[in-house]
Formats: structure tokens, sequence, C-alpha cells
């Protein structure tokens, strides 16, 4: 780094004193973060995210957080073989995909960020909605209208699932006790077959159960953006229900925000959209004025 690009002591100091009344704020708070697969980028992107997530450790606050892994999952699809298909913006997944996403998401993705935690100087476990029954599920469903006929029929997903219930045993033995909890948004039905859960969903369940003070949802994009493309900093449930009816919502956004709605309803105190790719998009939300990303709230 050179000279002129240090912060001098007096910059530091101050920084620290004003992040100080947003750390009181969340003192011993729960805060579910979901860091999605497009966010992880570059190996340097992902070892600053779990030096912040430490941070926010030692400063009393308690982060959970919970990972994606499209886009390493298509990778060893494709490496073996294995043709992805989406309907309703999620993975149809047959019992060959299955096997893939869950070696993926609970297994390299997963111990690879738990890594990255811990040589940081953190305590991270690693686990999935399977561990200790925590998340179960059902098997998901989604309609779409033929191109053709404009008929609606149902579309068979495979092993998709949309949580049920949320456990919190395992959890509560970890959160309070300098332990980070790092969750691979796959779930297990009452059968015992395991799901795939899209991991904004399984993120949104977790923070409602959990009764989280914050939900944050690292995406790819700097957040709601109105009709001419400029970001929205702050929408009630009622905005954000009336721009998905007008369709400034869309997309893979819609998904996203009626995610951020459940958890609300849950009782997460709000939820923040914030683009992932941003250098400590964490630390920005969360301890200082400005913020970053799209805040919903009640």
């Amino acid at each position: 780094m050179s000279d002129d690009s240090r912060i001098s002591p007096l910059d530091q100091a101050r920084i620290l004193s004003e992040a100080l009344p947003h750390m009181q704020r969340y003192d011993e708070e729960t805060i579910v973060i979901k860091y999605g697969g497009h966010a992880m980028g570059s190996e340097e992107v992902a070892r600053q995210f779990a030096r912040d997530i430490v941070l926010l450790e030692q400063t009393a606050i308690n982060p959970v957080v919970v990972h994606g892994g499209g886009p390493q999952i298509a990778a060893m699809l494709q490496r073996l073989g294995i043709k992805s298909e989406f309907a309703a913006g999620l993975r149809i997944t047959d019992a060959a995909t299955i096997e893939i996403v869950e070696m993926v998401l609970a297994g390299s993705i997963n111990k690879q960020l738990v890594g990255y935690i811990n040589e940081a100087g953190g305590k991270a476990v690693g686990l999935c909605g399977k561990d200790g029954n925590m998340v179960t599920a059902l098997k998901a469903t989604r309609m779409l209208a033929d191109p053709d006929s404009n008929i609606e029929k149902v579309v068979d997903l495979g092993f998709v699932g949309e949580p049920e219930h949320v456990d919190l045993t395992l959890l509560n033995q970890l959160i309070g006790h300098e332990l980070i909890p790092v969750l691979a948004p796959l779930a297990t039905s009452k059968g015992g077959q395991t799901f795939n859960v899209n991991a904004d969903i399984f993120a949104g369940a977790v923070a409602g159960a959990l009764k989280a003070k914050r939900l944050l949802l690292l995406t790819d994009v700097p957040g709601v953006l109105d009709k001419s493309k400029k970001l929205i900093p702050e929408l009630s449930i009622s905005d954000a229900r009336k721009l998905i009816a007008d369709g400034t919502i869309s997309g893979g956004m819609i998904p996203k925000v009626e995610t951020c709605i459940y958890a609300l309803e849950q009782g997460v105190g709000g939820v923040v959209i914030i683009d992932g790719k941003t250098p400590h998009a964490v630390l920005l939300e969360l301890f200082t004025d400005q913020g970053t990303g799209t805040l919903i709230h009640k």
C-alpha cells in the first residue's frame, strides 16, 4: 500500500468513534447474512468477507451465514456432463443433480468459507439444514403458463424444497458462544429426502425463526431499482408489494423481495438487499450512517 493511500491515525479514530452507536444498536443481536454464489466472486473477496464476519463476532454481534452456490454447482454439473434446467428461477433437481448439489454446497463451498473465517481468527462451524433436523422442507411446486396454449400447468422441480419448519435447538447451542454458524441451504423432508432450497428463501426462514435484528441478502445488484434504474434506499412492505404489482420489481428480484416480506412478517427487524461485490458491504450497512443497498421494513 502506498503512503498516500493510508488512513491517518486521526481518521481511523474518527471512523471507529462514528461506528460506536451502530455497534451498540446491534450489541448481542443476531444478524443473518446470505452470501450469494455470485457475490462470492474471487478468493480475495471471500477472504475479505470472512474477515468482516469475524469483526462482527468480535464486536458482540451474533452473525449467522447462509451461503448459496449456483455458479459453482453449474460449473460442476458442466464438468460432469449433467444438463441444468430451470423453471420459475429454480434449478430442476433430479436424483443425479441433488447428489452434486449436496456435494458442492455442504462440501466444498461450505468448508472453504469455514476455512476462511477460521483463518481470519473466528470459530466457524459448517452445517446444513439437515444437521439436527434444523430445516425440514416440503417439495416445492411452481405453476408455469404453456407458451403456446397459455394454460397454466404444475412443473415438477424434482428435489427442490421449501422450508416447512426451522428447529433452533442446534443453532441455539452455537449462537452467543463465540461460534459462527455457516449454513448450506439443504433441508430434509420428514421422510428423510434431501431437498435443495433456494438460499434466499432458506436464509429468510432461518432469520424469521431466530427473530433476527437484520437479514442481509448479499447479491450481485446494488439493491431494488426504480424504473429509471436508480437505487431505492428504503421500502415498506406495502411499497414493495406495489412495485411488484406494477412491474418495477421483476424477474429474479421478485422472490428476493417476497423472502424479505416473509422474514419481516416472521419478526425480523429489517431486511437489506445489498451488492456483495462492494468491498466491506456488510460493515458499510451495519456500521455507517448512510448504509448501502435497499432496506425493507415493516
